[in-house]
């Protein structure tokens, strides 16, 4: 499915970059600016500087003059607003929406309702497009009128103003986790998986460096070292742990050894 970013009548450069950061991070290129306050937005030093790596989707953005030239191609609109209008489509929160959205689940919910239900399933080659109003008066009520859903993001009641890129993060991360997400990457990789014949010989090793402490005396040894196999098992060690034990054997060794 088709996903586009709209920003309407934007008037912060440096939005327009936390913006285009923040579809990248989701996975998402597609961004259309409606009659931005600069026509030259896409040029400043501020917005390149907060869109910090996301020039690829600075590069792909499009400026045009109305949103009927933003909406074309998308069959399926999705407001955003944080207070619901009087004769609005629907208010939900984007996950409640996007379930609704991929899952094909949508009930009748009144008379607002009716003309979302035709949309809420679009064809497959069609496209969804997420709309920002500017960031002073937020969306028209003829813009959000045309939507088939305004999106309101669940905040502290007491203060529930979103910065737009803020805004523009939220629903980006909301509408890439209904997709199916993206894993979350191992911050190092594993080492390789230490053998049984390491381990037996890591624990004899350590068996020698504890008596020789006095930490273990051999004559009555009770289950000490059964203990720490067990430990050491449900560690699931790598091969380098077993070396860095090891090291520390040889060194308790080292310091037990009488001083000439």
């Amino acid at each position: 499915m088709k996903t586009r970013f709209i920003l309407i009548q934007t008037s912060h450069a440096g939005n327009v970059g936390a913006a285009a950061r923040a579809m990248k991070t989701m996975g998402f290129d597609d961004l259309v600016l409606v009659a931005p306050r600069w026509p030259n937005v896409l040029r400043k030093e501020e917005t390149i500087q907060r869109a910090s790596g996301a020039l690829d989707v600075l590069e792909r953005a499009r400026i045009v003059a109305t949103l009927d030239e933003a909406l074309d191609g998308m069959s399926h609109l999705c407001a955003t607003a944080m207070t619901p209008r009087d004769f609005g489509p629907p208010t939900r929160t984007p996950r409640q929406h996007f379930e609704m959205l991929l899952k094909n689940e949508l009930q009748a919910l009144g008379g607002r309702a009716i003309e979302a239900d035709s949309a809420i399933n679009p064809e497959p080659e069609s496209g969804v497009a997420f709309l920002f109003g500017s960031e002073r008066f937020g969306m028209a009520n003829e813009d959000v009128y045309r939507c088939h859903v305004a999106l309101s993001i669940p905040t502290n009641p007491g203060f529930g103003s979103l910065n737009l890129g803020a805004a523009v993060q939220v629903v980006a991360y909301e509408w890439r986790q209904a997709l199916g997400g993206f894993a979350v990457q191992e911050s190092a990789p594993q080492g390789e998986r230490a053998d049984a014949a390491q381990l037996a010989g890591m624990l004899a090793h350590w068996e020698q460096a504890l008596a020789a402490i006095g930490f273990l005396d051999p004559a009555a040894p009770k289950k000490l070292m059964p203990r720490l196999n067990q430990l050491f098992n449900r560690a699931q060690l790598t091969q380098e742990e077993i070396h860095i034990l090891r090291g520390v054997a040889k060194s308790m060794l080292q310091a037990a050894r009488p001083s000439r």
